[in-house]
């Protein structure tokens, strides 16, 4: 596989690497979710990727599934600064190990 497509595709698989793995070796919670929302944005250069170079690129569904992921990640980043800024006021910290306390 070589030419434009092969470029998007190397691309995205870097930036899922790099918010992967900046979301299992960081403590910070807020790091952990800049990595989430990396990874989000990889699949979603993926979606927009191969609906360009796909047999019907004149239908949106491509466009359509990409506005969709980013309100979900949007949503999902509001709950999740959320969670975090109560965490942190609690316990005057943003490390994800404090989340362990929260349990029952």
């Amino acid at each position: 596989m070589s030419g434009p497509l092969a470029q998007y595709l190397v691309l995205a698989a870097l930036l899922f690497a790099i918010g992967l793995a900046g979301a299992l070796s960081r403590r910070n919670a807020i790091v952990v979710l800049i990595g989430i929302e990396l990874m989000l944005n990889a699949a979603n250069l993926n979606l927009i990727a191969f609906w360009r170079y796909g047999p019907n690129p004149e239908a949106l569904e491509g466009v359509i599934f990409v506005i969709f992921s980013i309100g979900i990640a949007a949503a999902e980043a509001a709950v999740g600064l959320g969670l975090i800024i109560t965490v942190y006021r609690h316990f005057k910290s943003t490390s994800v190990e404090e989340f362990g306390e929260l349990k029952g």
